[in-house]
């Protein structure tokens, strides 16, 4: 009798942890469950692209599901796994309902990797030239489906400090269906080596070219804060980095400027610790970025925005600056780039940021202790979740549906 427990973890998209920060946290939880000795199946209905990382390669089985077809109701039941994690709340829109009918004892957890809703009000916020407000944020619809898929679930893994803040305190969701779990990294030792100060030269940006923050903070650099920096450092040159650029990016490559575009880094690690600076001027976005802790663990100090560094420093120091205005943003990294002490000083402080937020033996210790404790008391955790229970409930959408499809048969 085989008693390995299960994992089935739904994917948005087949991960690609060499082009996106989302990739990277799949294969971090992933690890996590395969040294609990779980085995893992990692479904999409997705398509694989040439970057997806090889699942069956690293031992572990591959589904390929349908949305909206009752096959998976057949492949769920027939896996039976005891934990399904939904990798974004849109997977577990299309899915939960499916797992919760047919494997209602497997543990649903959701890796919301960052509030979708809050990233997509921001950014409309931002092309409408208005602040963004909590009120905004709570009247999308966006906002609603992402909350409402919170509460179906038995545990929702928030990555930023800020977004769980957001969620307790503006929203009132209890504490016990959210956990913190920003990225999960190796520490900073001293056996730890890097380039020095004197080994490095130039400036760097990384991101892909599906994330619109990415594409608005290229385009910044480039119209505003490189003339800017580069006026100051002209043998300086900044390179930009990230997959799936789109034209619009690719045709800004202009070395007599200084400006260089790459599109994917072969080697975020070498490209990034080869940069004396990095640069994340995000105007608009969410979560945590996977660009500034690749940045600290490379030894690398960085400029950013309040959006940048948004949930990811708590009360701890910066490795480096936090500017929002486009000539103090330009002046603290020309500081940084030409001042040796200030520069690591803030290599310093990215270290500490690492080795005390982002540790990846004790956060994995917390991830499996909580859901340790939520499987020992599964029934008891739902009974007190009585919104979930409610989402959960056919007259919720029931008398709806019915009526619309009493109005197709009627018209027929």
């Amino acid at each position: 009798m085989n008693n390995t427990r299960t994992l089935l973890l739904i994917a948005l998209v087949w991960p690609e942890p060499a082009s996106t920060a989302a990739g990277v946290r799949m294969m971090q939880l992933i690890e996590v469950f395969k040294k609990q000795g779980y085995g893992i199946t990692v479904a999409s209905a997705a398509s694989k692209s040439d970057y997806s990382v090889d699942i069956e390669a690293l031992g572990f089985q591959t589904a390929d599901i349908k949305m909206n077809d009752s096959s998976f109701d057949v492949f769920v039941k027939d896996m039976n796994p005891d934990v399904v994690l939904f990798d974004r709340f849109l997977t577990e829109e299309q899915f939960g309902w499916r797992v919760t009918e047919n494997c209602p004892d497997a543990l649903r957890i959701l890796d919301t990797e960052d509030l979708h809703s809050l990233r997509h009000v921001r950014e409309q916020c931002f092309k409408k030239d208005i602040p963004f407000t909590t009120d905004a944020w709570l009247a999308d619809d966006k906002t609603k489906r992402e909350i409402a898929s919170i509460y179906r679930c038995d545990l929702s893994l928030i990555i930023s400090s800020y977004e769980l803040k957001l969620l307790t305190n503006t929203i009132k969701i209890d504490k016990s269906l959210l956990l913190l779990l920003p990225f999960m990294v190796d520490e900073i030792n001293n056996e730890t080596t890097w380039k020095t100060f004197e080994d490095r030269k130039d400036f760097i940006f990384i991101g892909g070219g599906k994330h619109a923050p990415n594409i608005d903070a290229v385009k910044y650099l480039k119209t505003t804060i490189w003339p800017l920096i580069h006026t100051q450092l002209p043998e300086a040159k900044l390179h930009i980095y990230g997959a799936y650029l789109p034209q619009q990016i690719v045709e800004m490559n202009n070395p007599a400027g200084g400006f260089l575009v790459y599109g994917r880094a072969e080697d975020v690690n070498e490209v990034m610790q080869s940069a004396k600076v990095c640069l994340a001027p995000l105007r608009f976005g969410a979560g945590i970025k996977g660009k500034l802790l690749s940045a600290m663990q490379n030894g690398t100090p960085s400029v950013t925005t309040t959006i940048g560094a948004e949930g990811m420093h708590g009360i701890l120091d910066w490795n480096g600056y936090i500017e929002n205005d486009t000539n103090e943003f330009a002046n603290a990294a020309v500081c940084l780039y030409a001042t040796e002490p200030e520069w690591k000083n803030a290599q310093e402080k990215g270290k500490t940021l690492v080795n005390t937020l982002y540790a990846k033996t004790s956060l994995e210790s917390i991830l499996l202790e909580k859901i340790d404790q939520l499987q020992k008391g599964l029934k008891s955790h739902r009974a007190k979740n009585f919104t979930g229970a409610l989402l959960q409930h056919q007259t919720m959408t029931a008398t709806k549906f019915m009526s619309k499809w009493i109005e197709v048969k009627n018209r027929g």
